[in-house]
């Protein structure tokens, strides 16, 4: 940028060497040359994505916009297959204001009428295509992120009025209350005992793009927690999150077991459950060990298993064997054991069960 020649001596950051076109002609000691050649690089992956200004006129696309909700946006990116990606909703509603046409040299997209609920990331790529097999080609994409400014709704709306979001300690956790003002000023709120959590940029962060990121997911950071955001206006509260944790280590099964009763009459049916919850591709087999084995007691195993929808995109699997004694008699006395197993490893957990 002619007048700022000081930003060509920024740092450099990690890779961005091997992203520069190679052009031998140019001179890189020249000042203005290393701007160009930044700006270039800069702009290397949304090389395919522009905007249409006006009639016949087009510029390339930001990594950010921000319009104010009610305009209408056309984007354009060129080849001949190309693939978008869009706020999902706008699919799941199958919204008649978002349209997608391929051309012969470019893929159009238009969003008309747009609303603060259409804010987000919106990307393109050509897919490299070898008969019924393509891939996306990673040298042939653009991408940028729309703010579709509301004063009336800072808060990008969302379909429901509360939402669970998961603290797993092996990875983030993200409160999604994003804005549609980038500006605008969001802090975070527990509900009980009332007070701001503090963001200290370290192990919360705020991402104007995603919310508010617990780096580091803990126990002591469960309970119900809302934003709320300031911009030219009174304050705004978004919906509430509640924050539930959730532990799955990865190894052998985390078991857990239990009998409808500690003690049981002759005569009664016993029930002794063997749960595990896992991730959800992890095959789960259980065996068992009771009393009445050696006497070849009759007993009923069922062994079965169900996906549980964590929210934000994560699934939980439990596993379950439940072994049932009907009749009970004085040899079903004693220690049952469940031995469940992975591809990690086994583990083994033991209840009681006395005659009365």
């Amino acid at each position: 940028v002619t007048g700022q020649p000081a930003k060509s001596k920024r740092p450099k950051e990690p890779g961005e060497n091997k992203i520069k076109p190679m052009n031998k002609k140019v001179k890189p000691k020249i000042p203005r040359m290393k701007e160009r050649e930044s700006a270039d690089s800069s702009l290397k992956s949304q090389s395919i994505l522009t905007q249409m200004m006006d009639k016949g006129h087009f510029q390339k696309v930001a990594s950010t916009l921000s319009l104010s909700a009610g305009q209408s946006i056309e984007l354009r990116c060129k080849g001949s297959n190309v693939t978008w990606s869009y706020p999902s909703y706008l699919d799941t509603f199958k919204d008649s204001r978002l349209s997608i046409k391929q051309l012969d040299r470019y893929s159009q997209l238009i969003l008309a009428n747009s609303t603060a609920a259409d804010t987000g990331e919106y990307s393109c790529w050509l897919q490299l295509c070898n008969g019924n097999k393509c891939r996306k080609d990673e040298t042939k994409m653009g991408s940028t992120y729309i703010f579709f400014t509301d004063k009336e709704e800072l808060f990008v709306p969302s379909p429901s009025y509360f939402e669970i979001v998961y603290l797993n300690p092996d990875k983030p956790a993200v409160i999604p209350c994003r804005v549609t003002t980038p500006s605008a000023k969001v802090t975070l709120h527990r509900e009980f005992p009332a007070e701001e959590i503090e963001t200290d940029g370290t192990d919360i962060i705020y991402d104007v793009k995603k919310g508010f990121v617990y780096q580091h997911p803990t126990s002591d950071h469960k309970g119900i927690v809302y934003c709320k955001a300031e911009s030219q206006g009174a304050p705004q509260i978004s919906i509430k999150y509640h924050l539930l944790y959730v532990e799955v280590p990865k190894g052998p099964p985390s078991t857990t077991i239990m009998a409808s009763s500690s003690r049981a009459e002759v005569g009664d049916s016993v029930h002794v459950s063997c749960t595990v919850l896992g991730e959800p591709d992890v095959d789960v087999n259980f065996r068992w060990q009771y009393p009445g084995q050696e006497f070849e007691r009759p007993v009923i195993m069922q062994n079965f298993w169900r996906l549980i929808n964590r929210g934000t995109g994560h699934t939980t699997r439990i596993s379950k064997s439940v072994l049932v004694v009907e009749d009970f008699e004085a040899r079903d006395a004693g220690s049952y054991v469940c031995i469940a197993q992975n591809v990690q490893g086994e583990t083994t957990v033991a209840t009681n069960v006395e005659l009365n």
